[in-house]
């Protein structure tokens, strides 16, 4: 390649005109009076010009800057009709031949349509890839409502900077298949490993939550960083996720976050650079108590789909809503055991803020709750407003929630942290998400698809008849 430029279709008398001059098309050869062809590529959808002696065309001339440049003049609706509803080619040049193309991104949305189209054709499943995962339950949950509408999904690979909770989640997560590949590394890491990055396949969808401790309140308050982006070890991911993105090429990108990172930077580079990519960026604010879960979670939630795909958060199903109660999720723990603990320096806390002014206050529940607090990820360390359970006929005694009652109040599935250590399992829990919101956004996001394939499908069958016909 000897030269790359990004040029607008013009127009000559209602006619597509693409126009081309001085250093680019005499660098590749097609100096004035030259003779080349032109080749259209159909297929491709490309227009080759070759400098060729006895070639039909002539490159022209004109005086600019005191000098004779060559000017080539592509003015041919049929020529340029493969370009068609397009504003942009790029011009990429060689020794003697001169490429007019699509836009990488457009090349690359129109290869992502199709790999899809095909797949849902054949029936086969979509490929996925998923970043931070984790244990997975992000993913799980957007499996299981592709599942309930009809579409099966195959976890093509997963990134997680913890390879000990992908070694879990590959023996513990109903996502996983036997050929998932497992990538324990850091995300920035990876995206910069060209070996690596080589081997990852194109996938259909891409799930990821990238780490919230820069963006939320509690972390930014904890490290005492002005914006999400100061964080030093999460604060930058943004540039690997879009690079991933890029490398992989899915029709649809699933993106949970604390609802504080939609207003970060990263978020506006996300959006603007899906945009750029050819994804129309949808998003909303997922309230677990709209899912009758027990945790009261909202969690920020993205989905971009690739332009053509319609797309509407109002098609989100939600459950008839109803009253529970913590006692349905509670295990039973022994009066004696060890776990029961008067706590008094968490209460000596509590009553130091409340002298101080300061809002912090225990959160303690019983069978009789119906909703608890935010779950953190660092709830093993008993922090002191996050929920304990009070004991049955000693008030003054309190615990946490073991794992699997964790787990019941974000309605996750228990055996995806079952063998875990409660610090770990908590950890799993408490960076993830409520189960059955995202379930229900798998199933929306199925039925987009199947829609948007059926009505592609008769678009399809009226322009192969109408061909017919001509």
């Amino acid at each position: 390649m000897q030269n790359y430029q990004v040029v607008k279709i013009g127009s000559n008398r209602g006619i597509p005109r693409v126009w081309l001059q001085g250093r680019q098309p005499e660098q590749a050869g097609f100096t004035p009076g030259s003779s080349f062809s032109v080749h259209v590529e159909r297929d491709r959808k490309a227009v080759i010009l070759r400098r060729e002696e006895g070639g039909l065309r002539r490159v022209s001339r004109k005086e600019a800057g005191g000098k004779e440049v060559p000017v080539i003049d592509i003015n041919s609706l049929e020529t340029l009709s493969v370009f068609k509803g397009l504003e942009q080619v790029r011009i990429v040049t060689g020794q003697g031949v001169i490429y007019i193309l699509p836009l990488a991104s457009e090349a690359r949305k129109v290869e992502r349509i199709e790999r899809l189209r095909q797949k849902l054709q054949r029936g086969e499943a979509l490929k996925v890839g998923s970043l931070s995962h984790g244990g997975g339950v992000l993913d799980l949950a957007l499996h299981r409502g592709f599942g309930a509408e009809g579409l099966q999904t195959h976890l093509a690979f997963a990134n997680d900077i913890r390879p000990e909770l992908l070694e879990h989640a590959s023996s513990a997560n109903p996502a996983w298949r036997p050929d998932t590949v497992a990538l324990g590394a850091p995300m920035q890491e990876l995206v910069f490993d060209a070996w690596a990055m080589s081997k990852l396949s194109e996938v259909d969808a891409l799930f990821a939550g990238i780490p919230c401790t820069g963006a939320s309140l509690s972390g930014r308050a904890k490290n005492g960083t002005s914006c999400a982006e100061a964080h030093p070890d999460v604060g930058h991911l943004v540039v690997a996720f879009l690079a991933i993105i890029a490398k992989v090429n899915p029709a649809l990108v699933v993106l949970e976050n604390v609802v504080p990172y939609a207003n970060t930077a990263s978020m506006f580079i996300i959006r603007h650079q899906l945009r750029d990519l050819g994804y129309v960026v949808h998003e909303t604010v997922l309230d677990g108590a709209e899912f009758n879960e027990l945790e009261h979670r909202q969690r920020m939630c993205m989905v971009a789909v690739t332009e053509g795909i319609s797309f509407d958060w109002s098609c989100l199903v939600k459950p008839v809503l109803r009253e529970r109660r913590l006692g349905e999720i509670l295990e039973s723990v022994a009066d004696d055991a060890p776990c029961w603990s008067e706590m008094g320096y968490l209460k000596a806390k509590e009553e130091r803020d409340a002298a101080a002014g300061k809002g912090f206050a225990m959160q303690i529940v019983g069978p009789e709750s119906t909703k608890v607090g935010t779950i953190g990820t660092g709830y093993a360390k008993n922090r002191s407003t996050e929920p304990k359970v009070q004991h049955p006929s000693r008030p003054e005694l309190l615990r946490l929630l073991t794992p699997r009652e964790h787990a019941a109040c974000k309605g996750i599935p228990a055996e995806l942290v079952e063998g875990l250590s409660a610090t770990t399992a908590h950890e799993v829990l408490g960076q993830s998400i409520v189960f059955s919101a995202f379930v229900a956004v798998g199933e929306l996001l199925a039925r987009t698809l199947k829609r948007w394939f059926s009505v592609a499908e008769v678009q399809e069958n009226e322009l192969a008849a109408l061909l017919m016909a001509a």
